[in-house]
């Protein structure tokens, strides 16, 4: 029997299934709204289902059988894609999609530049992003939502593959005037009684606190936030210190008050910041391709002052 329905409509569909507004979907896909619900139509008429509950005021729900032909509609233009993967395996070229993941803690300084100097070079790929904590990149990974993770070293499971990029050790984020921001580096011991901003995201937070366990300290846990950003804010407004391993590449706070930036002593824990990918044997030319031109672009751009790893 002849397929009656088009790739193309199962990639509004999902679109819409994702954004939950047609007009989100249409922004998304770059077609008009009428196109996008005219598939959907075709979609409901061709199966003998209803995909959708229309709300007015709303936008559009999926319906119990939306959401299972949901699920499978993205199985079949991801199974599509990978079409695309094996061309370009098979023509020798870099080309199709590439999902990447990145942590929430350093995408902002990294994943921008990084992805358009890749695109400028394979203009055949594309690529779609998401900006996570580890635990959830390390979900993504395993249920095949993305197809590397740009990220630490910190908990990787036997499933996974990982090629480490540059070292990163921990440094001492401390507002501009502290008694000990003229420091070159600064001692655990030190800090113990000093008021910490905690970076409290999976995996990050117990490595934080490792570096003090590991010493028999116990840090004095002042405030606790999951944004990055914030933290620097808080420190720089005088809420306490910070520790972290991805050093922004100025002093200023998000909010604009000066920071200082002193190494931790102690031979704490450096992280490796690399490329984590599924175990597999079988590798596809693009992922091999966007994970050498990470290797390259920690190499020249000399990221954050630091010493890339040997691949």
């Amino acid at each position: 029997m002849p397929l009656r329905f088009t790739l193309r409509q199962l990639e509004y569909f999902v679109a819409v299934g994702e954004a939950g507004s047609i007009a989100k979907a249409a922004e998304q896909v770059n077609v008009s709204p009428p196109s996008i619900s005219a598939s959907i139509a075709q979609l409901e008429a061709e199966f003998g289902i209803q995909l959708f509950v229309r709300k007015h005021s709303h936008g559009l729900s999926l319906t119990a059988g939306g959401r299972v032909f949901l699920k499978e509609a993205a199985r079949i233009l991801a199974d599509a894609d990978a079409l695309h993967a094996v061309a370009g395996d098979i023509s020798d070229r870099v080309r199709g999609p590439l999902t990447v993941g990145c942590l929430l803690t350093f995408a902002q300084i990294v994943l921008p530049s990084l992805r358009r100097k890749f695109e400028l070079a394979h203009p055949d790929v594309r690529i779609r992003q998401f900006e996570r904590n580890q635990g959830q990149l390390f979900e993504m990974l395993q249920r095949g939502e993305i197809d590397l993770a740009l990220t630490y070293d910190l908990e990787l499971s036997q499933d996974m593959a990982f090629e480490p990029l540059v070292q990163l050790p921990p440094y001492v984020m401390l507002p501009a005037h502290h008694r000990l921001s003229d420091r070159r580096s600064i001692e655990l011991e030190e800090l113990v009684d000093e008021p910490m901003v905690l970076l409290d995201l999976p995996f990050s937070r117990e490595y934080f606190l490792s570096v003090f366990h590991g010493k028999g300290l116990r840090p004095n846990i002042g405030e606790r936030t999951g944004d990055i950003a914030v933290m620097r804010s808080m420190v720089a407004n005088g809420f306490g210190y910070g520790i972290a391993n991805m050093r922004p590449l100025n002093t200023m706070s998000p909010d604009g008050k000066p920071l200082s930036f002193v190494a931790l002593g102690g031979g704490a824990r450096s992280l490796t910041m690399g490329v984590a990918v599924p175990a597999a044997e079988y590798r596809t030319q693009t992922t091999q391709a966007f994970i050498d031109h990470c290797r390259i672009f920690m190499g020249e751009q000399g990221v954050f002052g630091l010493e890339p790893v040997d691949g």
